[in-house]
């Protein structure tokens, strides 16, 4: 299957919009915790383990942009839609479903 770097950019420029909501909310809800909140131990346990993976998903998500931002930026090279490690075309699914992969299914 033949790229359509239209169809992809579009995908791309779509995951970029949604990402950056996802980092709006996930930066929300990572901001400290104050210590003189009355929610009782247990509860204040689970707002500190909730933020921790909250963290977690805020750095995944803006690394997720960043990729994004460097495949839009590759997009119209002769290199993109291809893996960095075998050399072999990135099959046209795993680029429409994950348009930041640097790596095909078999290399990641």
């Amino acid at each position: 299957m033949e790229l359509d770097k239209k169809e992809i950019r579009a995908n791309i420029e779509f995951e970029i919009e949604k990402t950056n909501t996802d980092i709006t909310a996930l930066v929300d809800l990572t901001q400290p915790i104050s210590p003189e909140n009355a929610i009782g131990r247990i509860s204040r346990m689970d707002a500190i383990n909730n933020k921790s993976i909250n963290d977690a998903s805020l750095l995944k998500s803006r690394e997720k942009l960043k990729n994004l931002q460097v495949a839009l930026d590759k997009l119209d090279t002769s290199d993109f839609g291809i893996c960095i490690r075998c050399k072999k075309p990135i099959p046209v699914g795993r680029i429409m479903l994950m348009p930041q992969a640097k790596k095909c299914v078999n290399c990641s």
